[in-house]
Order: structure tokens, then sequence, then C-alpha cells
């Protein structure tokens, strides 16, 4: 960062601490506006660059500056503010202090390399952070962004220059990687709900059926350990990368497989395999193919041949056993499942491509504590891809010089992150996502999980982006464990990014009437439930009125009757219905006959006496939509 940006940001650092005494109460506009003058005009402190000195206090509300005086109070300088100070203190104002300096500089990059102070303070929380929550009302592009957010932090840049390149016309290059990154693995995107919970987060026993019956009387049912999508994901962005890894045919997310090769210890079924690059195993009296007829009553096996035959694919990892705690070799699936009738025994084959044979690696521990049965063939659910490459890696082979520590970023994406129980869904996770106790970290915490009773820990390399909608659940009722583990980014409506409307009809200043709109909605509910910009970015500078008539109808009003529970003389007061004519009223009201409608009530009160109906011309006249700003 040049030494012109560190100081114009001192020196707003500065203007924030005097916007706010001491007690929190807000210093007058005169004195602060003097304060921002007197720095605009210091041509040796900022070289001619003018600070923006009108609406400078529609940034932010009183509340937030009084947060952010609290937070800073207890520093001696802006230098002792730590990392969390820093973020909240700055969320809510230096978003806008960026673009300005962006309008002014051209750029302003507050993630370069060399100040550590100056890369805790960001616009919408650093992208150093682990978890981030996108937080405000609907339609503020929270779930938008996240694709700008992630491909900041897999590329490592800094958010306001992939924003940037957004804002410039070049979204559809940066959702091409995002989608590049999200086919790669790097990214993975879920959305809570009310049912979302710890078994599809982390690990739970789901039922499997068994696919060698197409007669659904005869059906069978297994169960097994499933990895939920999140630890998936950690797994993956703990497995080191190969290089080339094309050559050795390993799949993405390959199941991990035991298998007997004619029993334990040396034999010559496995010298066969290890000479031959296959796998095999028996069961032959039961012929090439397995049937709905065949009958396992007498030698049993139906479920291995299963997993050899119809479960096992290509691109998967097998371990063969040398005794019940130690395998000798290594391979990967490449071929399907063949009948050897050349062979006397062991006919059923796969074709394997043998990374290792003839070592000694104890896998007890890796295994859960677990000897391994007698079983020919099944998955071995507590290994992962990770700890075969560093047993690899330790067995020093031809491959260990392919196997590369994963340094690349990997970034899970919760959409709607609020609407999930979140004590159900994390469990004992909640502690692990902590930055200071991720793996790697002098405090870091694994801890072993209920069902498959491995450990595990969140690596370091693994970024928790999520959105919440303010008008669904405020912050302030989140979940408070929750809440001391994520940064969080405020993203509010946006009107001035909105361009007006040329119709057949006039043109309608969309930014000024959706200002209007969410002001009168802050007064009347809070400003949790704005109308995001969002809605109206479908609408081009030359579309008709029709469009932003749909807008208004489908999407508009029906949410004021959500925030309002159809109270519909608050709804008319947010649309200034209460100053227009009745033809460019959107809502009608219309007075009831009580007496008419009912007779004699016999002294029943009746509360409403009116009733509203929506005024469907309303949305094709101009002056309906012009009058919603101009009529206050």
């Amino acid at each position: 960062m040049s030494d012109l940006s560190k100081l114009q940001k001192r020196q707003y650092t500065d203007w924030l601490k005097l916007k706010t005494k001491p007690n929190g109460e807000l210093y007058s506009e005169n004195t602060v506006s003097s304060y921002v003058s007197s720095l605009s005009t210091a041509p040796t402190r900022l070289t001619g660059i003018e600070l923006p000195t009108t609406n400078i206090f529609e940034i932010t509300s009183a509340k937030q500056f009084k947060e952010m005086r609290l937070l800073m109070e207890g520093a001696e300088n802006f230098e002792q503010v730590n990392i969390k100070a820093g973020n909240k203190a700055f969320q809510y104002a230096l978003a806008y202090y960026e673009e300005f300096l962006l309008e002014q500089n051209g750029r302003y990059d507050l993630l370069e390399v060399g100040s550590t102070t100056e890369s805790m303070i960001t616009n919408h929380a650093a992208l150093n952070d682990k978890n981030i929550i996108l937080y405000g009302p609907p339609g503020t592009g929270k779930t938008y962004n996240t694709i700008a957010y992630a491909v900041a932090i897999i590329e490592n840049k800094a958010l306001q220059t992939v924003l940037q390149e957004v804002s410039s016309g070049g979204y559809d290059a940066v959702l091409t990687r995002y989608r590049h990154y999200k086919e790669n693995g790097q990214i993975e995107f879920t959305t809570f709900h009310q049912s979302y919970g710890y078994e599809e987060f982390i690990e739970g026993i789901k039922p499997k059926m068994l696919p060698d019956s197409d007669d659904q009387s005869n059906d069978q049912i297994t169960y097994e350990i499933k990895a939920g999508v999140f630890k998936q994901f950690c797994e993956r962005a703990l497995t080191p990368v190969i290089q080339d890894s094309n050559t050795y045919g390993i799949r993405q997310d390959p199941t991990i497989w035991k298998v007997s090769l004619g029993g334990s210890g040396d034999n010559p079924v496995k010298r066969d395999c290890f000479s031959h690059n296959r796998i095999r195993i028996g069961w032959d009296s039961y012929g090439e193919r397995i049937t709905e007829e065949t009958d396992f009553r007498d030698h049993g096996g139906k479920t291995i041949l299963s997993r050899f035959i119809n479960e096992m694919v290509i691109g998967d990892i097998v371990l063969a056993l040398h005794d019940e705690k130690t395998i000798d070799a290594i391979g990967v699936v490449i071929g399907d499942y063949e009948w050897l009738d050349e062979m006397d025994d062991y006919k059923r084959s796969r074709k394997v491509k043998w990374l290792a044979k003839d070592i000694r690696e104890n896998i007890y521990h890796l295994n859960g504590n677990k000897v391994m049965t007698l079983g020919s063939v099944y998955r071995l659910n507590r290994i992962t891809l990770a700890d075969v490459l560093l047993i690899m890696k330790k067995q020093n082979t031809s491959l260990s010089t392919a196997i590369q520590e994963n340094g690349n970023n990997y970034v899970f994406i919760i959409d709607e992150i609020n609407r999930g129980n979140i004590s159900k869904i994390f469990g004992e996770l909640i502690t692990l996502i902590e930055p200071t106790k991720r793996m790697g970290q002098k405090e870091e915490i694994k801890l072993r999980l209920p069902y498959s009773q491995e450990d595990f820990g969140v690596p370091g390399n693994v970024f928790i982006l999520a959105t919440m909608n303010t008008a669904d659940r405020s912050i302030t009722r989140l979940d408070t464990a929750l809440r001391r583990r994520f940064h969080f980014a405020e993203m509010m409506p946006r009107p001035e990014i909105l361009r007006e409307l040329v119709t057949d009809e006039g043109t309608i200043e969309l930014s000024e009437m959706l200002d209007v709109i969410n002001r009168r909605i802050e007064v009347l509910y809070d400003r949790e439930h704005m109308i995001g910009h969002a809605y109206f970015m479908s609408l081009s500078a030359h579309s008709s009125l029709d469009k932003l008539g749909y807008v208004f109808r489908k999407t508009l009003i029906p949410l004021l009757q959500e925030y309002f529970y159809e109270d519909y003389d608050k709804i008319r007061l947010v649309l200034g219905d209460n100053n227009k004519s009745k033809e460019d009223q959107f809502i009608h009201v219309k007075q009831m006959d009580l007496n008419g409608l009912f007779g004699d009530l016999n002294g029943y009160d009746l509360d409403e006496e009116v009733s509203y109906e929506i005024n469907e011309e309303a949305f094709t006249r101009i002056e309906a939509y012009r009058k919603i700003y101009r009529n206050r």
C-alpha cells in the first residue's frame, strides 16, 4: 500500500474517533464537517485529493458508530486495535471509503503485503478470516457475492480486486473460474434448512440398497457409516497433491478397499497378482455371472461379491492384507470385473496399477484401532486418500516424489446458514472451526467422531463462507457460539448502482425510488427488512413499464405483505399511496358497509370498517412509481 493510502486511512481513523464522544454520543455535524473539510484542503497531507463532505452521515447509523467507538476505546492508538475490534469497527464504514478511493486513485488495495495491521482491516472482513458470514436484507447480493469471495480466497487475491473485476464487466470470467474451482473440488456449496442435520454435514449411519436384485421384494438393505459433505470436503483439502494424477488413475474421492489376495501372508495367488497387475477373489462355484437365481445359502459371499463386481469402481484404492494389522501392497483399480477362465481358482479379477508392493505398513491406528477381519473385500471407511498417500511418501516409492503437500485454498459455502439448527448441525465441530484450533496451529484440536471413532480436525486451508438473510432471523438471535467464531460482513441495499429506467411513458429514477422505500421501511419496521437492489437488476435502461410492474406485483408487494403482516396502512405509507390520487395508488382503501353486510350487529364491535385491494391499473401508470419518491 502506498504511503499516501496509509496516511489517508489514518486520517479516516482519526475522523471515526472524532465522530463519537467517549460516552458514545455523536458530535455535531458542523464539527465533523469542519474537520473533514480541513483534511481535504491540506495539500501537504492529501496532495490534492478531496475527501467527501456531503452525505457523509448516511454511511452508518449512530448505533453502529457507538459500537465502533466502544471497541476502539480501549486502544491507546490505532496500531493496538486487535483483529476483531478492527474488523468490527471498519466493516460498517470502510466500504464507502474504499469506493471513494477507488474513484480517486483507481485502485486501493487493503490486502497488499507489508503491513500486518492493514491486512486485518478490510472491506467486508479480511480474507485472512477463516469463517465469514455475509448478512443483510433479501436481495442485496449475498449469494451473488460469494462467487467473488470464493475466487478471491482461492486465488489469494485482494477481495477488492475481484470485486472491481466484476463491476467492470468481468463477472462472466469470474464465474467461469468459480465453476472451474467447483469442478476441481475446491468449492462446495450447500444450503441449510430445518431438516438439515449432523448426519448430512459431518457423518452418520445411512442405509444402502444392495444393487444385485431388481425384485423389490428381495432387496437387501445394509447400513454404512457415511461421511457428510463437510467431512468429505475437509478430507479433500487434506489430500496431498499428486503431480500428473492422470498417470496414476486415482479418481476424486476414491473408496479405500481392503482385499485379501489368497489369504494373509505370502502365497501363490498374491504373487500372481503382483506379477500380472491384478487382484483376484474366489467363490468360483457360483459361475461367472451372479444373478437373482444364484443360491448363496451353502457358501455365502453374496455381499463380498457385490462389492467386488458392482460397487468397486475404476479409480478406487485397494490395500492388500498381510495380516490383521498390516498391509503389504497398495494399488489403483484400472479395470472392470473379469472372469479368468484359464485360472484353476480365484477366477474373479480386476486390473490394478500397483503403486507399492511387498511393503509392510501397520495401519491399525489409522483403522481406528480395529483389526482387519477375514472378509475378502470391504471398505476401510476410517482411512482416507490422504492417509494412503502419506504411506506412499513414507515408503519412498517412485510415486513419493510426485506427492506434494496440498497448499490450495478450499471454500465451503453455506447458503442460508441461519435457517438450520446450528447446534444440531455443527455438533462438536463448533470448536474445531476456530482459526486457532485448526490443524497445524499451536492450539490444534482433534475430536473423536461418534460414529466412525475417527480423530477429526479442520484443516487450515478450509474457509467457511456463509450467507444470512436478516429478514428471516436477526443476527442478534443467532447462536452465540457461532457468532463468536465468525466475522460478519454486512451487505445492505445499494440503490445507487441502479440505472434510471427510461420507458415509453417517461423516466423513473430507480435509485431514488428504492432509497425512499427503504428509508420508510426502516422507520416503520427496521433496517433488516429493507428491499435489496438485486430485485431491480434485471431491468435494463430501456425496460418497459410492464417489467417494472412485474417486479412490484410479484416481488415487492408480497414482501411488504409478509413484513407488515398485511398491515396495509403501513404498506401504503411505504409506497406513498397516502399522497397519490386514487388512480395512482397501488392499494385502494374501501369503506365497508357493515350494517348492510351483517344487518343489526346487536352491539358486536368489529374493528375493521375498511378493506384493501390491489389496484392492477396502477402497475401500468408511470406516475404511480414517480410519486413514491416525489410526493414526500
